[in-house]
C-alpha cells in the first residue's frame, strides 16, 4: 500500500508539473489578450499528503480525496473557495480566499488563505491531524464547456499534533461550472 501511494504521489506531482507548463507554455504562444475565468464551479478529485509529522502515530503521508468549490466575487480578481480533503480516517474542512490571476486565456493562477478544520483531531487527513492556518497555490483552466481542471498544493502550517512540522497535499481535479 505504500509502495501504491508513492506511485500514486509521484504520477500526481508530474502531473501536475506537466498540465502547469502546458498552461503556461499555451499562454505564453498566445497572442491574444489574457482572460480571468469568472467560472464558478463544484469539483471533485484526488489529495495526496505528501509529508509526515515525524512523530510516526497518526501523522503519515495520506492519501484521499478532494471536493472543492470556487464562487467568483464579482468583478473583483477575489474568489471564496471551500475545499473538503478526505483520508479513509476523517476529513478536513477547508474554507478560503483567492486571489485570481489569469495566466492564459481561461486560465488562472490563484493564490490562497484559509483556515483548516480536522473533523477527529489526531486522526490523519491529507493535509495533517489538526487545524491549523492553510496556505496554497494552484492552476485552473476551462477545457470544455462548463468543465475545468484544477491542480493545487495546500500547505498546513504546524498541521501535526505533537510536532511544529506543517503537512503538504496535492490535489487534482476536474470541476462542472454552475455559473
Amino acid at each position: 500500500m505504500r509502495r501504491l501511494l508513492k506511485s500514486f504521489m509521484t504520477i500526481s506531482v508530474l502531473s501536475s508539473l506537466i498540465v502547469a507548463s502546458l498552461v503556461l507554455s499555451a499562454g505564453l504562444a498566445s497572442a491574444e489578450t489574457k482572460k480571468v475565468t469568472d467560472a464558478s464551479y463544484v469539483g471533485a478529485g484526488v489529495a495526496a499528503g505528501v509529508t509526515s509529522g515525524g512523530q510516526g502515530i497518526n501523522d503519515h503521508a495520506t492519501f484521499g480525496g478532494n471536493l472543492t468549490r470556487r464562487v467568483k466575487l464579482g468583478n473583483t480578481p477575489f474568489s471564496a473557495r471551500g475545499n473538503v480533503l478526505w483520508s479513509n480516517k476523517t476529513s478536513a474542512i477547508i474554507p478560503e480566499l483567492s486571489v485570481d490571476v489569469p495566466i492564459a486565456n481561461r486560465t488562472n493562477a490563484y493564490l490562497t488563505g484559509g483556515y483548516c478544520f480536522v473533523e477527529k483531531d489526531d486522526s490523519p487527513t491529507p493535509i495533517g491531524n489538526r487545524d491549523s492556518v492553510v496556505v496554497g497555490a494552484g492552476v485552473e483552466s476551462e477545457v470544455a464547456n462548463n468543465f475545468l481542471v484544477y491542480t493545487n498544493a495546500k500547505v498546513g502550517l504546524g498541521a501535526y499534533q505533537n510536532s511544529d512540522a506543517s503537512a503538504v497535499s496535492i490535489n487534482d481535479g476536474i470541476g462542472y461550472r454552475f455559473k
